[in-house]
């Protein structure tokens, strides 16, 4: 009999339900986008966030049965984001899957958000283990070392700002809309690295990672050519930018998987859609470490999405690893990181 996952995502802005088979079959998966309602505050506001997940959180489970064809009476298990995330929206994911399970008497599965991003990879193909991922997101930069299913161990991670929101930070410096990564890889598309800004700690021996110094870098360049009368190309500012983003991470993650016995290469999380980072990581691979496959989630699966926590839920349900009605939310949920 087949394996029919229910899962539930609302860690941030995007109310999403999925109905996901043995794991790794995407039979419906509903994503309630939110970006219109904080585009004008220029980012996410928490209680809005919560607010419209009150709303959507029904009618996204209903279009996710009805796409699916589905009942709850053919359902395995319901799992659910509990961290790490906003801890409103949180709770109101957690609690639509706690009354789902309860009513339909289903078991609860609680789900790390970020090993969900790690499993989006699920679906291009079987993941193969010892694995290295990088998880690139709004809140999150790290590199996590697998052994085997569900063992997550944080061997390099950002000391200050993810890379996600220096992306923001500097989108709201050149006037772009919320959020802004899609269009400052666009316009990197188009420019040229002229400004060659700082590359923080590239040569050091750890994993580690900082994005502090080079947002400061890029809103003093500005700053300065603002208060001079300068005019400064947007293009070629996006461009020197992300030349520095992609540069400090493609190195990083290459000296981790040239030390590290892997098979496989995961790029997770919102900024795996960026295709600048898409394509220096592909052929830095190609060109360097060609036996390591390289696993990139499709554009859709990247963002927050239902249907990569049902990956994940699958490897949960497995193990055993069922959450009890008292189970909260952990907005600092975190894998643990890896000791000398």
């Amino acid at each position: 009999m087949d394996e029919l996952i229910l899962a539930i995502e609302s860690s941030c802005d995007e109310t999403s339900v999925a109905i996901i088979r043995n794991g790794a079959e995407i039979l419906s998966n509903i994503v309630a986008s939110q970006i219109k309602s904080h585009q004008r505050f220029g980012g996410v506001v928490p209680e809005v966030a919560s607010r419209h997940h009150v709303e959507q959180m029904t009618l996204c489970i209903e279009e996710a049965l009805l796409q699916a064809q589905v009942t709850p009476n053919d359902l395995t298990a319901v799992a659910v984001t509990y961290g790490p995330g906003l801890v409103g929206s949180l709770l109101i994911g957690l609690s639509a899957a706690k009354a789902f399970a309860f009513a339909h008497q289903l078991p609860l599965l609680p789900i790390n958000h970020m090993a969900g991003h790690i499993y989006a990879a699920r679906f291009v193909q079987p993941l193969a283990f010892p694995l290295m991922a990088l998880l690139v997101s709004g809140g999150h930069t790290e590199l996590v070392y697998m052994q085997a299913d569900g063992q997550f161990e944080i061997i390099g991670e950002t000391r200050d700002d993810a890379a996600g929101e220096a992306y923001d930070k500097v989108g709201r410096v050149l006037g772009l809309k919320y959020p802004s990564g899609k269009e400052i890889d666009e316009l990197a598309s188009k420019g040229k690295d002229c400004y060659h800004f700082p590359r923080a700690m590239l040569n050091e021996e750890n994993y580690d990672f900082s994005f502090s110094g080079l947002k400061s870098a890029f809103i003093n360049l500005v700053h300065n050519a603002h208060q001079k009368g300068e005019s400064l190309s947007k293009e070629d500012l996006a461009a020197s930018f992300q030349a520095s983003v992609v540069e400090v991470l493609v190195t990083k993650t290459l000296r981790a998987c040239q030390n590290y016995p892997i098979k496989q290469f995961v790029l997770a999380g919102g900024v795996a859609a960026n295709q600048g980072l898409r394509q220096a990581l592909t052929q830095a691979f190609q060109e360097q470490l060609p036996h390591v496959e390289v696993l990139i989630p499709p554009l859709r699966l990247c963002g927050d999405n239902a249907a990569m926590i049902g990956a994940y839920a699958h490897v949960a349900l497995k193990q055993k690893a069922f959450g009890q009605m008292s189970v909260n939310a952990l907005p600092s949920l975190a894998f643990e990181r890896k000791t000398e």
